[in-house]
């Protein structure tokens, strides 16, 4: 079920930005988490706005809270833990600044097609 709410909170998060929403299967690679989402919006407004959804849909979806919850504070990355998958949400530039799909680049991204009106993942 982790892949299933892993996709959940890649659509919740890509219904709030404009910028590209992706899933990296990190399993092989760490052994905390097997999948890492990552995202980002443009300022602490849409920041906020994805962390909402993304929280509100994955429970909805049947999953828990977060375990843990870290940067809030400045939302300049945001990183949700749900054990096992993780939600990365930056401010656009602190995303291009650390880069983080090009330390994971040889994590497989996972594909998933948008949400679509009235799907589970839209609500």
């Amino acid at each position: 079920m982790s892949l299933e709410l892993a996709i959940v909170a890649a659509h919740a998060a890509a219904e709030k930005t404009l910028d590209e929403t992706v899933l990296l299967d990190v399993g092989e690679h760490i052994a905390i988490t097997d999948y890492f989402v990552v995202t980002s919006g443009r300022n602490d407004r849409q920041v906020r706005a994805i962390l909402d959804e993304v929280g509100a849909q994955v429970r909805a979806a049947g999953g828990s809270p977060p375990r843990q919850v870290e940067g809030r504070g400045d939302l300049r990355w945001v990183l949700m833990d749900y054990g096992s998958f993780v939600v990365h949400v930056f401010q656009t530039e602190a995303r291009e600044f650390y880069g983080l799909e090009r330390l994971w680049a040889d994590s497989p991204r996972v594909e998933y097609e948008p949400a679509l009106a009235g799907s589970p993942a839209r609500r």
